[in-house]
C-alpha cells in the first residue's frame, strides 16, 4: 500500500483506535525482547555443553593416538633390528664369496709363474742349443768354401785340359753347343706346333663347318649373279632421231638432267647408258623408257619427266632400306642410314647385287651367332651396314672400307658395328667375336658358286698372278691354282724344306697373296712335301 493510503488511514482512525494500536505494538515489541533473551540463555547452555563434549572426545583420541604411536615406534624398531640383522648376514656371506674368490686368483697366478718359469729355463736352454748350432754351421761354411775353392780350381784346371784337347776355347763350345741345343730346340717345337695347330684346324674346321653349314641352310637366299642392264631397248630406229633432236638438244637435256651420258650408235633399236653412278643410271633408263612409251620427247617434257622419276626413285630407295632393314629383324637405324641402304640395291659388285648381298650377309652372321651364343642383334646390324661405303664410293675417294666406317660413326652406330665395318677385309683387327662372323659371312656370300662373276681375261690374270706369288719362294718346285683359283697347291723339294718348314712357308705364302693379289672369299695355301727313295736290283 503506498504512503498516501496509510495517511489517509490514519486519518480514518479515530484517537481511540490510535491509542490501542500502538498499545498493541509496544507490547509485540517487548514480548518479541523477552523471547530474544530466553532463547540467548538456552543457547548458552547448549554450547558449554557441546564443548564439554568435544573436550572429553579429544582427550581421548590424544590418549589413542599416544598409544598408537608408541605400538608403531615399537614396531619400527623391531623391523629395523630385523633389517640390520638380515644386511649384517649378507654382508658376511658375500665376504665369504669375495674371499674365496681371491684365494683361487692367487692359486691361479702361482700356477702361471710356475709355467712361465719352466717356459723361460726352456727358452734359455734352446738358446744354448741354437748358440751352438749357429757355431757348427759356420764352421762347415768354411769348410764348404774351402771345398768350393778346391772344385774351382780343379774345374778351371779340367777346363784348360779341354781346350788343349780339343783346340776351342771356353766361348766357342759354349756357342757350338748353344747352337746345336738352339737347332734342336727349334726343330721340336716346329713339330709340337705343327701338331697342334693341325689338330686345332682339324676340330675348328669340323665345328665351323657344321655351324656354316646350318646357317647356309637356314639361310634361303638367290644364289644367281645380278647383273645391272644399262641398256634401253628402242621400238624401232627411229626413236633414235627423236632422242637426238634437233641439234641435239633431247640428248643433251637428259644427259644434263641425268648425269648420265647416252652412246647412241649403229646398235639396231638399243641405247646405251654410260655413267658411275648406278642410281643416276637407273633415273635415266626409267626416264628414257617413260619418254619413248609417251613418245612427247622435248626438253621441257624430258625434265619434267625426270624430276617425276627422282622423286619416285627418292621414295623408293627409302621403302627398299626399310624393307632391308625389317628382312633382317633390326630396328633404330638413322633415316640417312636407310635412305643409303636402299641405293646398295642399285649397286653390283663382281655382278652380285650389293643390297641382296648385305641382307645375306646379316642373315648368315646372325645365325652363326645365335648358333655360338654370341650378340645376334650385333651380328645381324654389322652385316647389312658392312658394305653400307659403296653407296657413295662413286661420289667420295676412298674404300668402301672406309666410307662405311665413316658412315657409321658419323650416324652413331657403336663401336662394336664400326669395327666390324671396318674389319670385313683385314684391314684392321677384329675387336669382337662378331666383327669375325661378318667377315666370315661376307667371304661366305661373296665365295659361293654363282655369286659373282668376273670376265675370263681377269680370270686367268688372277690365277697366274696367284702361281706366280706361290712359286717366288725359294725351295717351291711346282704350283698349281685350283678350284676357280680358291686354293693352290704348291709342291716343293724335299731336299730343301723339310717337314717343319713347310707350315712356315705356307703361312708366308698365305701372307703374301693378302698383300698382293685381290681376290673374293678365300684361297687355301696347301704345301706338299713329298720323298722318294728308289733303288735298281741288278
Amino acid at each position: 500500500m503506498s504512503n498516501v493510503t496509510l495517511s489517509s488511514l490514519f486519518l480514518a482512525m479515530s484517537g481511540a483506535e490510535i491509542g490501542l494500536l500502538c498499545g498493541l505494538v509496544a507490547g509485540v515489541i517487548v514480548a518479541l525482547g523477552i523471547g530474544l533473551f530466553v532463547g540467548i540463555i538456552l543457547n548458552k547452555k547448549s554450547t558449554e555443553k557441546r564443548l564439554g563434549d568435544v573436550q572429553s572426545r579429544t582427550n581421548k583420541m590424544i590418549k589413542d593416538a599416544t598409544i598408537e604411536c608408541k605400538t608403531l615406534k615399537q614396531e619400527a624398531i623391531l623391523e629395523a633390528k630385523e633389517q640390520e640383522l638380515q644386511l649384517r648376514n649378507e654382508f658376511e656371506r658375500e665376504s665369504k664369496e669375495k674371499k674365496a674368490e681371491l684365494a683361487k686368483q692367487e692359486q691361479r697366478l702361482v700356477q702361471k709363474e710356475d709355467i712361465l718359469d719352466k717356459k723361460e729355463d726352456s727358452l734359455l736352454k734352446k738358446n744354448e742349443a741354437l748358440e751352438q748350432q749357429k757355431k757348427e754351421l759356420l764352421n762347415r761354411e768354411q769348410e764348404i768354401k774351402k771345398t768350393q775353392e778346391k772344385i774351382n780350381h780343379q774345374h778351371e784346371l779340367m777346363i784348360q785340359e779341354i781346350e788343349k784337347v780339343a783346340q776351342l776355347t771356353k766361348e766357342e763350345a759354349k756357342h757350338l753347343l748353344s747352337q746345336e741345343i738352339l737347332d734342336e730346340t727349334r726343330h721340336d717345337v716346329a713339330l709340337q706346333v705343327r701338331n697342334i695347330e693341325q689338330a686345332a684346324k682339324d676340330e675348328a674346321t669340323t665345328e665351323a663347318k657344321k655351324i656354316i653349314s646350318l646357317a647356309i641352310q637356314r639361310c634361303a637366299a638367290d644364289h644367281t649373279s645380278e647383273i645391272t642392264v644399262s641398256v634401253v631397248p628402242l621400238p624401232s630406229d627411229d626413236m633414235k632421231a627423236r632422242l637426238i633432236g634437233r641439234e641435239g638438244r633431247n640428248i643433251r637435256a637428259i644427259e644434263n638432267a641425268t648425269g648420265i651420258e647416252l652412246i647412241i650408235d649403229d646398235t639396231p633399236e638399243v641405247v646405251i647408258l654410260s655413267g658411275f653412278d648406278p642410281v643416276r643410271r637407273e633415273i635415266a633408263r626409267l626416264s628414257l623408257e617413260k619418254l619413248i612409251s609417251d613418245g612427247r620427247i622435248h626438253p621441257a617434257r624430258i625434265e619434267e619427266t625426270v624430276e617425276k622419276v627422282k622423286k619416285d626413285m627418292d621414295a623408293e630407295i627409302k621403302a627398299a632400306g626399310e624393307s632391308a632393314m625389317f628382312e633382317v629383324g633390326i630396328f633404330g637405324l638413322h633415316p640417312e642410314i636407310i635412305k643409303l641402304l636402299g641405293r646398295l640395291k642399285y649397286r653390283t659388285s663382281y655382278g652380285q647385287n650389293v643390297y641382296k648381298h648385305s641382307i645375306e650377309v646379316a642373315q648368315l652372321a646372325g645365325l652363326m651367332a645365335q648358333e655360338l651364343g654370341l650378340d645376334v642383334n650385333l651380328a645381324k646390324r654389322a652385316g647389312l651396314l658392312h658394305d653400307i661405303g659403296k653407296a657413295v664410293d662413286h661420289e667420295q675417294e676412298g674404300t668402301h672400307i672406309q666410307l662405311g666406317a665413316d658412315i657409321a660413326k658419323k650416324y652413331r652406330e657403336s663401336n662394336n658395328v664400326v669395327n666390324a665395318i671396318a674389319a670385313h677385309h683385314g684391314d684392321c683387327e677384329p675387336k669382337t667375336m662378331e666383327a669375325v662372323l661378318v667377315a666370315a659371312a661376307d667371304a661366305i656370300s661373296g665365295s659361293r658358286p654363282g655369286a659373282r662373276r668376273e670376265t675370263g681375261t681377269n680370270y686367268v690374270k688372277r690365277l697366274e698372278k696367284l702361281e706366280s706369288i706361290a712359286g717366288s719362294f725359294a725351295g717351291v718346285d711346282k704350283c698349281y691354282a685350283i678350284q676357280a683359283g680358291r686354293e693352290v697347291r704348291v709342291i716343293v723339294k724335299p731336299d730343301q724344306i723339310d717337314d717343319a718348314q713347310t707350315m712356315f712357308l705356307a703361312k708366308d705364302i698365305a701372307k703374301k697373296i693378302e698383300k698382293e693379289l685381290e681376290y673374293p672369299g678365300q684361297i687355301k695355301v696347301n704345301v706338299i712335301r713329298e720323298f722318294r727313295a728308289s733303288e735298281f736290283a741288278k
